[in-house]
């Protein structure tokens, strides 16, 4: 009998596996999204607000000022897109494709002047075209006259000037991209059939890298539409965008109505923009 209840099982009581509370995704997303809303939705929604005045609408899209604003937002930004193109095809080209020394270190040299700010390029330009720049001061030290043949700058060819030399290198830098990607053998066959190298380019490597042209255009256009600095620091006179339009309007003529009404505006541009750029990017592969 003992012996009995000496080799008898042990009693196990049975263990309930713990379940793990876990936190659903969406409690994850409340932090930046609260974050989005408090700095970024809800300035923008008294912007909106304001905007909504009795008559602002009407009033402003009415004014030859806005009009004006916006045939000269429009024909600089189409016209800054399509000088970088051009030029940020040619010297990606180059860099690409013919050998010089420097070229990897030129290649660098355009990432870091993606970070410039666009006032420098301005200051720059300034300080060698400007009313008392080099250019002029040569000029007159040679002639001996007053001032030197240079006005340039402060005219819509001025400003068209700084953002083409500001804004290409976000033009080359997708093309750098694509035409490290390009087959070589493609063009060593066109090559050795005889084919020049005007032909090459607009026959082999302009159909493949034109994604990426597309691409770096339609970002351009989007940053030449909201640009400020360059048209503030030039001094253009005459030379009203819809940015220094919300400038003028807000801090020279306290009518924030009319302000925040060309800021509606313009960023129902930017954003229909945008959104064609990202479609862009998307086919490029970007």
């Amino acid at each position: 009998m003992a012996s009995a209840q000496a080799t008898a099982p042990p009693v196990v009581t049975a263990i309930r596996p713990h379940r793990s509370r876990t936190v659903p995704a969406w409690v994850w997303a409340l932090p930046p999204v609260a974050v989005l809303g408090l700095v970024f939705l809800y300035p923008l929604g008294l912007v909106v607000q304001e905007s909504l005045a009795p008559g602002a609408y009407a009033e402003v899209l009415a004014s030859a000022s806005f009009r004006d604003a916006l045939v000269t937002t429009v024909w600089l930004a189409v016209g800054a897109t399509v000088g970088c193109l051009v030029l940020g095809f040619v010297l990606a080209l180059i860099v690409a494709f013919v050998p010089f020394p420097g070229a990897k270190a030129v290649s660098r040299f355009i990432d870091v002047f993606l970070s410039f700010p666009s006032f420098l390029i301005t200051l720059a330009l300034l300080f060698v075209y400007g009313t008392v720049g080099m250019a002029n001061g040569l000029w007159t030290g040679a002639t001996g006259a007053d001032e030197g043949p240079f006005h340039f700058l402060t005219t819509p060819w001025g400003v068209l000037l700084a953002e083409i030399t500001y804004f290409t290198p976000f033009v080359m830098r997708p093309l750098l991209a694509a035409f490290s990607q390009l087959d070589t053998a493609q063009l060593e066959v066109a090559s050795s059939l005889g084919a020049r190298p005007a032909r090459i380019v607009r026959r082999v490597i302009l159909p493949e890298v034109l994604p990426a042209l597309a691409a770096g255009g339609s970002l351009v256009l989007v940053m030449c539409l909201n640009e400020f600095g360059i048209v503030l620091f030039t001094g253009a006179k005459g030379v009203t965008t819809l940015p220094m339009l919300v400038y003028s309007q807000a801090i020279l003529e306290s009518d924030y109505a009319a302000a925040c009404v060309v800021a509606v505006v313009n960023v129902a541009l930017s954003v229909g923009l945008y959104a064609v750029y990202r479609v862009v990017s998307r086919r490029a592969g970007a």
